[in-house]
């Protein structure tokens, strides 16, 4: 059996007296998708903000690909292949879509950002730049400044800009989070579409859109996993309805 693709293991991290994660372990496999529920407050961000190593932690191992990456920083994550989404969509609205991506593209080789030279001019960042907007349906809006793309348009192109990272692990921080029904569905296909391309932690309050995707669900209270497993065991767990979940939930 392959080792998990992430080990999460004891993780911690406190601000003052308040313990925001607190013991928490788990791992994600290669294609598969995970979630995370939890009410308000439960610590599901920081937990992404640890893995993603926009914030350090007090305790714990995180081991990527069979590496410890505890101590690595954001960027040193992204080039091992852990890339992310931000819970506020997180583009440059001046620049168009596929200036947003070839800035991306250019950040996974090792460049800097150039912001002066608009990056989506050189050929060597078009191609997989055009290529990542196509997979998430945005190449007709290639041209289009981000800041004129909808709300939903924009998580897409986020995503776009995490899957130029060439990933194999994608942390997802609220993608439906403002977003109508019809730009929900939506997602759910495209997250569904492209489980076969990297494995996903999905950190998301529409429990239906969790429903629809998840392989495995932890719940986080209070900066703990009180449980982990199937949709199905999520489902009929009674701990889990009565801290988040509730029966009409479940219906």
């Amino acid at each position: 059996m392959s080792p998990p693709l992430l080990r999460v293991d004891r993780l911690a991290k406190r601000f003052g007296a308040l313990a925001v994660t607190d013991d928490v372990s788990f791992s994600v496999d290669e294609g598969r998708l995970v979630a995370l529920i939890g009410p308000n407050g439960a610590g599901k961000t920081t937990l992404i903000h640890q893995l993603s190593g926009a914030l350090q932690s007090d305790a714990g191992r995180i081991d990527f690909g069979g590496v410890d990456i505890s101590a690595l920083d954001m960027p040193a994550r992204a080039a091992l292949g852990l890339a992310r989404s931000f819970q506020i969509a997180a583009v440059l609205p001046e620049y168009s879509a596929l200036e947003n991506v070839a800035l991306a593209v250019q950040a996974r080789s090792g460049s800097s950002f150039r912001f002066f030279g608009r990056a989506a001019r050189e050929d060597r960042l078009n191609a997989p730049g055009r290529a990542a907007l196509a997979r998430v349906g945005l190449l007709p809006r290639a041209e289009d400044p981000a800041g004129e793309l909808s709300h939903g348009e924009k998580r897409s192109l986020e995503i776009a800009m995490a899957l130029a990272l060439r990933p194999r692990l994608m942390l997802l921080d609220e993608p439906f989070a403002g977003l109508g029904s019809e730009e929900t569905r939506a997602g759910i296909d495209l997250l569904r579409a492209l489980k076969s391309e990297c494995a996903m932690l999905l950190v998301e309050h529409d429990v239906d859109a969790v429903f629809a995707l998840a392989d495995e669900i932890g719940v986080m209270v209070d900066g703990r996993l009180i449980a982990w497993g199937s949709p199905n065991a999520i489902r009929a767990d009674a701990g889990v309805r009565l801290a988040y979940l509730g029966d009409e939930a479940l219906s």
